[in-house]
């Protein structure tokens, strides 16, 4: 199974200039814990939730500080044409449990997200089961 076969498509990404409420409030809205920041429409990094709870508030930021100042510069990623096996170990041994997912090596749009929960829910196979539950390992 490819990961454009269960990844979320048409993901929303916030702009870097958003503030730290904004972001929140998406979250909030979407019932989502993680969001691609953008810089005219390149991907220049990544929020979550916890990134606003600890990093925000461990370092005394504002609501009103734009997003992109405590937002993940390093966007973890995989391609859509990957195999869910693959990307699971990646997942694994990166201690994540979302990628941003590109369309190819070529154009490297950003075309959706891949969560360990699209996995699980996604796929009946006893394998990917198993790794599913190897990638959830490192979290408490």
């Amino acid at each position: 199974m490819q990961v454009q076969d269960l990844m979320t498509k048409k993901p929303e990404y916030l702009d870097s200039e958003a503030t730290i409420r904004e972001a929140a409030e998406r979250m909030k809205d979407t019932g989502r814990g993680f969001t691609p920041v953008a810089d005219s429409e390149k991907l220049v990094g990544i929020i979550t939730d916890r990134d606003i709870a600890i990093r925000a508030t461990a370092q005394g930021m504002s609501p009103n500080d734009k997003v992109g100042s405590i937002a993940t510069a390093q966007v973890l990623y995989c391609y859509a044409e990957d195999d869910v096996r693959d990307v699971l170990q990646n997942m694994h041994d990166q201690k994540i449990q979302r990628l941003v997912v590109l369309n190819n090596e070529k154009n490297k749009d950003f075309v959706g997200v891949v969560t360990l929960g699209d996995i699980a829910t996604a796929c009946n196979d006893d394998d990917i089961g198993r790794r599913v539950v190897t990638a959830c390992r490192h979290y408490h």
